[in-house]
């Protein structure tokens, strides 16, 4: 359902014209007020915490003010204790800046203050909560932030997808996702798959939790360098990532399958054992993040092996003097150039490392540092050194084993366990394929048809809210050779 702006006294898009005034009859969606004169003067204009402790620490606020979960009515009043009220219809106007911002040649760039987005929310993400964790933890911080913002709740899958792909872009400052990583890889899709996809793919992007997993918001509050958090604090602390308008370049990871369209991750690739527990574990999504543990412990109880062909290109080989290939034989012309890929029915280029072994457990491509809220999957680094975590799980393992590695990795120290099937490489591209069709893939938590696939990363491709920290050196990503296969 598209809940559009309530009436306001002045509303304008980019280029000064009048926005349109529709209300849907079954739902309004508000526009938060210009910040309380209170907070102004606060460090990066951000709207300070009130728990103690250092700014922008995650705090609780209280939570009998929720909506029901019948209610579709997201009201713009009484936004924060101690605040102004919100005031639908503030005129407000925007700072002159370029209409387009480049993440490959400028490392940070911030939103202009105030600030408008337009908020794609899923209702019925995670535990179902996030129309009201968003009305008790996001407005009041939104409103305090001079930043704006008109409501959409999705109603179907692929319906953001649809909704990105016919808007009015102009008329955001960024698109504001709220739900868990497969939204995101909905919007993200549709705007690669809109005629000016070069220009719609720059607009800067924001990732509010309210799924199940809500990986890679939980790699975005990892960057900046908060505690390691989940549910209400998680979406408090980016939450105050939106409020302070730092921007920062995110890799996008292009992939090819042997049949259907190109499709573009923000997040990850997964076949065997993950994706299994991902897919298999949506029949207990009322349970939240709950449900991929109960997910391993069935998955382990029966596991499984698969058989394929991996191959990859490392970090280390992908130089500027290997030639490109042209455009991949029915690519779309729309997206980047996968300058390193060969069409899949030829062998990988020889370069290349083929894997000898074809018996797996799991095989993981991860562009960042968590592969849930409480799983640092990847703690190398921020994006690897424009590079994708390439991880890979050889048959033989033990039920043990991989269950004290998935125990580990929620303080990200699965690697400290030295085990000998497995296997982490950084890598600039991949091919997979599985053989027979058997096992299945999920990209970004979504469904993928079984077949060969491959891809290849594309550094710094677009904008995301975020604040970024510097990696230290024992952090830096460093290829180790594949251990010995055990004997």
């Amino acid at each position: 359902m598209l809940e559009r702006a309530a009436p306001r006294a002045r509303s304008e898009d980019m280029a000064g014209r009048p926005l349109p005034q529709v209300a849907a009859p079954d739902s309004v969606s508000a526009v938060s007020s210009p910040s309380d004169p209170a907070t102004e003067g606060n460090d990066a204009d951000v709207p300070t915490a009130r728990a103690p402790g250092r700014e922008g620490e995650p705090h609780s606020r209280h939570r009998d003010a929720r909506l029901g979960s019948t209610d579709k009515v997201l009201k713009a009043e009484a936004t924060a204790k101690g605040s102004a009220p919100t005031v639908l219809g503030t005129p407000w106007q925007r700072e002159p800046r370029a209409e387009v911002m480049d993440p490959a040649s400028s490392p940070r760039s911030v939103l202009p203050r105030p600030c408008r987005v337009l908020v794609l929310l899923n209702p019925r993400g995670g535990k179902g909560k996030a129309l009201q964790l968003f009305r008790s933890h996001v407005q009041p911080l939104l409103a305090q932030a001079d930043v704006s913002f008109m409501l959409v709740l999705t109603e179907r899958q692929n319906h953001a997808r649809e909704l990105v792909q016919a808007e009015e872009l102009g008329r955001w400052d960024a698109l504001v996702v709220m739900s868990g990583d497969g939204v995101m890889h909905e919007v993200v899709n549709g705007l690669m798959e809109r005629p000016d996809w070069e220009t719609a793919i720059r607009k800067p992007l924001c990732s509010l939790p309210a799924g199940s997993g809500n990986a890679l918001a939980a790699s975005l509050n990892y960057y900046a360098g908060y505690e390691q958090v989940t549910n209400e604090d998680l979406l408090t602390n980016c939450t105050l990532l939106l409020c302070r308008r730092l921007l920062a370049p995110m890799n996008l990871l292009s992939l090819h399958v042997a049949s259907g369209p190109r499709v573009f991750s923000v997040l990850s690739l997964a076949w065997g054992f993950i994706a299994d527990v991902d897919i298999e574990s949506e029949k207990f999504r009322r349970l939240g993040e709950m449900r991929f543990t109960v997910g391993t412990i069935l998955r382990l109880a029966a596991l499984r092996t698969y058989q394929g062909r991996l191959a990859y290109l490392p970090v280390d080989r992908a130089v500027s003097k290997v030639p490109a290939f042209e455009a991949l034989e029915g690519q779309d012309q729309q997206g980047p150039v996968d300058a390193h890929l060969a069409p899949l029915e030829e062998p990988v280029p020889s370069h290349w490392t083929v894997v000898p072994e074809q018996d797996f457990v799991l095989v993981l491509v991860l562009l960042h540092s968590h592969l849930g809220s409480e799983m640092l999957a990847a703690p190398m680094g921020h994006r690897a050194a424009s590079a994708m975590h390439l991880f890979y799980v050889r048959a033989g393992v033990s039920r043990a084993m991989l269950l004290r590695l998935f125990l580990a990795m929620e303080k990200g120290r699965h690697m400290e366990y030295n085990c000998p099937y497995l296997v982490y490489v950084p890598v600039v591209a991949f091919r997979l394929e599985p053989k027979d069709g058997k096992g299945m893939f999920a990209v970004d938590g979504e469904l993928l048809v079984s077949e060969a696939v491959q891809g290849q990363l594309h550094p710094n491709y677009f904008w995301m809210v975020g604040g970024h920290r510097e990696p230290s050196p024992s952090q830096k990503p460093q290829q180790t050779p594949p251990p010995k296969k055990p004997s």
